[in-house]
């Protein structure tokens, strides 16, 4: 059964400048057990232990917290909080910070659960984690969000740390909600073992310990595994179109490579607004546009169009990099593409998936393509921890390396298995979780 969070116990006022109320929320389903279901697919195709299935079928933490911050005008509001800790047989705990209205355990337990996929996936030692506070940030100054981002993170206590749970950004959160992270952790450490634990967040800014490549890895990861998508089947992205739901780190810096590479963007679309150019919009002037405004609402590139029309759009690949369960069957039958790009984390349910699959629209799965991000965080804690500064070039060629390896280890399981490249994904992942737990046992 899909487990309800309770209702938003404050609503925050407007701070700064207005902001414009945003679309009505689309009802979902429920991520968790759709993560679930995947879970269940890839165990019967690989005959996963009965025993190691009932340990990853549930996280191992679901921390709920309740806290109070003090507001510009005075008031002070309560807040709630999560973190979910799903595995950590490989290494800490590893995944994002959410600020988003529609935060609900659910989803940060499937969020979780996909982070430990992602990182036994690519054979990164770490484990699976996420999670968020319920408000819209979009609706608080920032000071107010560095107050709320500082008590969360006190209240999280010894709940994370450098070698146990490592946060990053997620939607919502940036470089600079993970600096605050740090600093508050530092200062509730030993004073003489503060600069011990910048690696306590990844995501975090060059100056205060961040990793050069940090900030365009999963837009970059994510075009790896497309070029090598086109060399499989023969396919030149120059001159090829492509359209991109959700314009914020993802999606826009994917649209940026992917243009350099002579590709057209064509369709793009967020919480506010859908755009089409059949001639092709420029994704550098669209993201100027979008960081000044919050939107890509009133880019005079492009015409304005419906969701439905979107999905509709005539290209050869699009990239969901907005939220989870955008793409249902409604949407998988509307879709005129060769190729679907998981720039998001499970945006695609299970039974729009099948019909893709029917429609031979290929699909990359989000813990293969979206993943360069936590390789790149996991240098990033690398770095922190030996005291060392990588150069950009090094930082991208160890990512290129490992996501290219990644993708052809997907790429042959799946031939050998008969199986998608989701459930390739997952066997890979989970069959290095499984070892894990066949040497070491069960403590006592």
């Amino acid at each position: 059964m899909s487990q309800k969070d309770p209702a938003p116990q404050t609503q925050a006022p407007t701070a700064g400048p207005p902001v414009a109320v945003t679309t009505a929320t689309r009802q979902k389903g429920n991520l968790y057990e759709v993560t679930k279901t995947q879970l269940d697919k890839a165990a019967k195709a690989m005959s996963l232990a009965p025993d190691v299935y009932t340990i990853l079928s549930q996280p191992k933490n679901e921390l709920i917290i309740n806290f109070p911050v003090r507001m510009d005008d005075g008031r002070y509001l309560l807040f709630k909080g999560y973190r979910v800790q799903h595995n950590n047989i490989l290494g800490p705990y590893k995944g994002g910070i959410r600020y988003h209205e529609d935060v609900t355990l659910d989803e940060l337990k499937g969020l979780a659960a996909a982070m430990t996929w992602k990182s036994a996936l690519h054979d990164i030692p770490f484990g699976g984690g996420k999670g968020g506070i319920k408000f819209n940030p979009r609706l608080h100054s920032k000071g107010e969000l560095e107050r709320i981002t500082r008590r969360y993170t006190h209240a999280l206590g010894n709940n994370i740390g450098p070698e146990f749970d490592v946060p990053a950004p997620d939607v919502g959160t940036n470089a600079q909600t993970m600096v605050w992270i740090m600093d508050t952790y530092m200062n509730v450490v030993g004073f003489n073992e503060k600069n011990a634990v910048r690696r306590v967040v990844t995501g975090k800014t060059i100056t205060s310990g961040g990793s050069y490549g940090r900030e365009t890895a999963t837009g970059q990861g994510l075009v790896h595994c497309v070029v090598q998508w086109a060399e499989d089947h023969k396919f030149n992205l120059n001159g090829s179109t492509f359209t991109v739901q959700g314009f914020g780190n993802v999606g826009a810096w994917a649209a940026k490579i992917l243009a350099k590479m002579g590709a057209t963007l064509v369709g793009v679309g967020d919480y506010k607004a859908y755009l089409a150019n059949p001639e092709g919009m420029n994704p550098h002037k669209l993201a100027e546009h979008v960081a000044h405004t919050g939107s890509v609402e009133g880019y005079k590139g492009a015409h304005p169009i419906t969701r439905d029309e979107f999905f509709a759009l005539e290209c050869d690949i699009c990239i969901p990099a907005a939220l989870e369960l955008e793409i249902d069957e409604k949407e998988a039958r509307a879709l005129k593409c060769k190729l679907v790009v998981e720039g998001a984390n499970g945006p695609t349910y299970p039974a729009a998936e099948a019909v893709l699959a029917e429609r031979g629209i290929d699909l990359l799965p989000d813990i293969l393509v979206n993943s360069g991000g936590v390789a790149v965080s996991y240098y990033e804690w690398l770095q922190n921890k030996r005291s060392e500064r990588w150069d950009l070039e090094e930082v991208e060629a160890r990512l290129q390396k490992r996501m290219t390896r990644t993708y052809n280890m997907v790429r042959d399981t799946a031939e050998e298995r008969k199986v998608d490249y989701r459930t390739a994904a997952y066997i890979i992942g989970l069959e290095r979780i499984a070892r894990a737990y066949a040497e070491r046992g069960i403590f006592p």
